[in-house]
């Protein structure tokens, strides 16, 4: 087996492991459910959830990874051996998301680049339904930013992971703070920035509530065994807790900020309408070129704003692969090169098929879903939440919350750790039950959220 690895400083892991929870969701899911509740009411949700519910995950799983020094696979049967399975059940979820995540990877690679040379091309209605119905084009894009996700990986913790967050991480957080300036800047932003920020608490609802809970547990890389990964590689001498909330922050503000970037902006477009602000990949390759078409330094917001997708998508996809990989290494000795390359083959066969699913294999169907999409209810929907509640299960119950407390005050006192208990053992699961069941409500079109 390898020699493990440990971040050079806190630095390192903060903005290695926020760069695995700020992703995709910051960017297409958070601001059109914040548009949807009410600006301010969603993000005062939001916020309180943030420092409660997520905290509380956050530090179970760093401390999971730092306690046992291991990859998700081999962690719980550490703490554990009858709850060894539970491993193999987190380390699936990635196994399943890697593929389809890699690929919209490509999508956004693909549009980072048509930003500068065709920006009008892509605000067109038939652009991306034309692109990712292709064959040869799609699937070129993914294999450059598979490439990318795995040469980084195959470099390591420090030479890889760590010295890539380093440069894309505050490169990611300037640009979205340049953005959020020029576009709340401009005239005609003011009616979106006052429904973004001034809360209606009118609009509070258990929807509300809901959206919120489901956003920060997908956002933040809960239950995918990515924080007990890099928990792993983390020192005896970091705070636990302290990391934690500078990445929770981090994690928040890229999110917010998105927010204050993307609603103003798609408001001013469609004169106040917020059922313009659609979610997922309309948003993203739809909406958002039309929106850029129309704005007067457009050609050069466009292609700033796809960098940044582009940067979030990379950091995730990255930490993604280092979850399945670390357990590779871990179970079977594999050399870090070798254990890479093999699921890289995977994500590719996998990849191309979720890719063909929009193409020549659109009549595809799993259960009413296409490949993609039925992937990723599988793996978002139902694994990750269930995984999420098991592990505060076998955290409550099993190990009992005194040997997550005892890692986390190894460096000084927990001071809230009556709160955490109990937090872990009650609130939490029933919190992740109510995703679960949403999440699978929603999907069959049983719920709007």
């Amino acid at each position: 087996m390898e020699k493990r690895n440990t971040f050079t400083g806190k630095l390192g892991f903060i903005l290695a492991a926020a760069g695995s929870a700020v992703g995709l969701g910051n960017l297409w899911r958070f601001p059109y459910l914040a548009a949807k509740y009410g600006g301010g009411a969603f993000l005062f949700v939001y916020i309180i959830l943030a420092l409660t519910f997520g905290t509380v995950l956050m530090i179970t799983e760093i401390s999971i990874g730092r306690k046992t020094q291991l990859s998700p696979l081999a962690a719980f049967g550490k703490l554990s051996k009858k709850w060894g399975w539970l491993g193999k059940l987190a380390t699936f979820v990635p196994v399943l998301i890697f593929p389809y995540y890699c690929l919209i990877g490509g999508w956004v690679t693909k549009y980072t680049f048509a930003s500068f040379a065709e920006s009008t091309a892509t605000a067109s209605d038939s652009y991306f339904s034309a692109y990712v119905s292709s064959t040869g084009e799609p699937l070129l894009w993914f294999a450059v930013f598979i490439a990318a996700t795995v040469l980084v990986v195959i470099f390591g913790i420090n030479n890889g992971i760590e010295k890539l967050s380093r440069i894309l991480m505050p490169a990611l957080l300037i640009i979205t703070v340049g953005l959020s300036v020029y576009v709340v800047t401009r005239p005609g932003s003011l009616p979106g920035i006052k429904y973004y920020l001034l809360p209606n608490f009118k609009e509070l609802s258990f929807k509300t509530f809901l959206a919120a809970l489901g956003q920060l547990f997908y956002s933040m890389s809960l239950a995918m065994g990515i924080m007990i990964t890099y928990g792993s590689y983390l020192s005896k001498d970091e705070s636990i807790t302290g990391a934690t909330h500078k990445i929770e922050l981090f994690d928040t503000a890229i999110a917010f900020l998105a927010g204050l970037m993307i609603i103003p902006a798609v408001f001013e477009f469609s004169g106040g309408d917020k059922s313009a602000l659609s979610t997922g990949p309309s948003l993203m390759f739809v909406t958002l070129p039309k929106v850029f078409n129309e704005m007067p330094a457009g050609k050069i917001i466009g292609p700033l704003f796809f960098f940044l997708v582009l940067f979030a998508a990379l950091t995730s996809s990255i930490s993604i692969l280092e979850a399945i990989v670390s357990g590779l290494i871990d179970n079977m000795g594999l050399k870090r090169t070798s254990a890479t390359l093999i699921v890289a083959v995977y994500g590719v066969a996998l990849g191309v098929v979720c890719s063909l699913g929009f193409g020549i294999w659109s009549n595809v169907s799993i259960i009413g879903f296409s490949i993609l999409d039925f992937l990723d209810f599988i793996s978002n929907n139902v694994f990750l939440p269930l995984v999420g509640m098991l592990t505060c299960f076998m955290v409550g119950f099993i190990i009992k919350p005194k040997s997550i407390i005892e890692e986390v005050e190894i460096n000084g006192d927990f001071r809230s750790k009556g709160f955490y208990s109990v937090m872990v053992k009650w609130i939490a699961p029933i919190f992740i039950f109510a995703i679960l069941v949403s999440g699978i409500l929603q999907s069959f079109g049983i719920l709007k959220i």
